[in-house]
C-alpha cells in the first residue's frame, strides 16, 4: 500500500523532545515501513525515519528561533502533499482540519486522526461545513464534544514495546511527565507530594504561552525540598525517569484526548495515579494499572497504596492493549475500506465501532 503520512511541523517526528502527536506518528510510520508498505513521511527536515522522508522545513519549528509564521510552512506542506497525490493509495493526516479544503476539491482518499481536544466552540461551525471528511478518535471519550461527525474509528495509540524496557521494581520518587499548563495539574501533583512525604520529579517542559503562570504559580513551588524540576527530558532518558518511578502522577483537570505518557508509564511497569478526566478512564484500569482518584485527598491515599499494583501487569496490560503492531492493524483496516470504497462503520449504543 502507498500511504502518505502527514505530520506538524512544531516538532521532528519523533521529537527530539517533548511532542506526543509526532512520537505516536513516528510509531505508525515505522511500524507500517516494517509490515512492507510504501511510506512517504512529510515533516520536518530534522525528522528520522525508515520511510521516504519529504522534507517541508529545515528543523521542527518549536526549536527554530528564525520561524516567526508556522501556518506558512504548513500550507507549503499541503501544497507538497497535493502535488504528489497520485503517487499515494491514501493519505492520513495528522493536522486537524488544515486540509479539508484541499482534500474536498481534490477528491483525494484521506483520512485524518484527530490529537487535540475538541470542546472548543469554534470547532463546531468548522465540523458542520466539512462533516463528510473521514475522522479518527484516539479515545471514545474525545468524540463527545462533537458526536456527529465522520467518525471511522476509535484508534488508541500504540507503542514499540522493544523501545521501552520494563523495570521490574521502582524507586522512591514519584514522576510527572509532561509540560507546565493549567490544565496539566503540576500544582497538585506538588501538593499530593508534599502531603504524601514522597520526593516528586517533574520532567516538563514551559511553552512560551505557559511562561507567565510558569513564573508566577509554579515556580515558587518549586522551592520545597521534596519537588525537583528537571526541565525536558528526550528519549530514551524518559524510559529510565518513568521506569525507576514508583508510580507517575497524572492529576489533569482537562479532557484529555489520550494521554500517551500513560502508557509510556505502563509499558515501563510504573502505575499511574490519575484524575478521571477525559481519556483517564478509557485507558486506565482502576487497581491494576494504578489508582483513578477524585482528588489530590484521594491520590495521597493512593501512593500509600502503590506496592498493591502488580508492575508485571501494568507492562502486560500494555502489551495487550497499547502495542506499535495493534495501532498499526487498526489504520491499516481503516485505509483499506476507505481505499475499497465501502460503507463506514455500523456504531453501537455505546459509540464503539463494530470491530474496533
Amino acid at each position: 500500500m502507498r500511504i502518505a503520512q502527514v505530520a506538524p511541523l512544531y516538532e521532528s517526528v519523533p521529537p527530539a523532545l517533548y511532542g506526543g502527536t509526532e512520537r505516536v506518528v513516528s510509531f505508525l510510520t515505522e511500524e507500517l515501513v516494517r509490515q512492507g508498505h510504501e511510506v512517504t513521511l512529510f515533516a520536518s527536515g530534522d525528522s528520522l525515519t525508515s520511510a521516504r522522508l519529504v522534507p517541508v522545513c529545515p528543523q521542527s519549528l518549536r526549536l527554530d528561533k528564525n520561524c516567526w509564521d508556522p501556518l506558512a510552512h504548513h500550507v507549503l506542506m499541503l501544497e507538497k502533499v497535493f502535488s504528489e497525490r497520485e503517487n499515494f493509495d491514501i493519505l492520513h493526516f495528522h493536522v486537524d482540519y488544515l486540509h479539508f479544503p484541499f482534500s474536498r476539491r481534490e477528491q483525494a482518499i484521506n483520512v485524518t486522526t484527530l490529537h487535540g481536544r475538541l470542546d472548543i466552540p469554534d470547532l463546531q461551525p468548522l465540523y458542520r461545513v466539512f462533516s463528510d471528511m473521514p475522522v479518527v478518535s484516539i479515545s471514545e471519550a474525545q468524540r463527545a464534544p462533537l458526536p456527529w461527525i465522520n467518525w471511522q474509528r476509535t484508534v488508541h495509540h500504540g507503542l514499540p514495546l522493544e523501545r521501552y524496557p520494563f523495570c521490574k521494581t521502582g524507586g522512591n520518587y514519584l514522576a510527572l511527565l509532561g509540560r507546565v499548563s493549567p490544565e496539566k495539574g503540576v500544582d497538585q501533583a506538588i501538593e499530593i507530594a508534599k502531603h504524601a512525604g514522597m520526593p516528586l520529579k517533574i520532567a516538563a517542559k514551559v511553552d512560551r504561552a505557559d511562561r507567565d503562570y510558569h513564573e508566577a504559580v509554579i515556580k515558587p513551588l518549586l522551592q520545597h525540598p521534596l519537588v525537583e524540576f528537571l526541565g525536558e527530558i528526550s528519549y530514551p532518558d524518559k524510559c529510565e525517569f518513568l521506569g525507576q518511578a514508583a508510580a507517575l502522577l497524572f492529576p489533569i483537570n482537562w479532557p484529555e484526548p489520550f494521554g500517551l505518557v500513560m502508557i509510556e508509564a505502563m509499558a515501563c511497569g510504573t502505575p499511574v495515579i490519575a484524575y478521571p478526566c477525559g481519556s483517564v478512564p478509557e485507558i486506565m484500569e482502576d487497581g491494576v494499572t494504578g489508582f483513578v482518584v477524585p482528588d489530590a485527598e484521594s491520590a495521597v491515599r493512593a501512593v500509600q497504596r502503590i506496592p498493591e499494583i502488580d508492575r508485571a501487569a501494568c507492562r502486560q496490560r500494555c502489551e495487550e492493549r497499547f502495542s506499535a503492531s495493534r495501532m498499526t492493524s487498526d489504520y491499516l483496516s481503516i485505509y483499506e475500506r476507505l481505499i475499497g470504497g465501502e460503507p463506514e462503520p455500523l456504531t453501537l449504543t455505546d459509540g464503539v465501532s463494530v470491530g474496533g
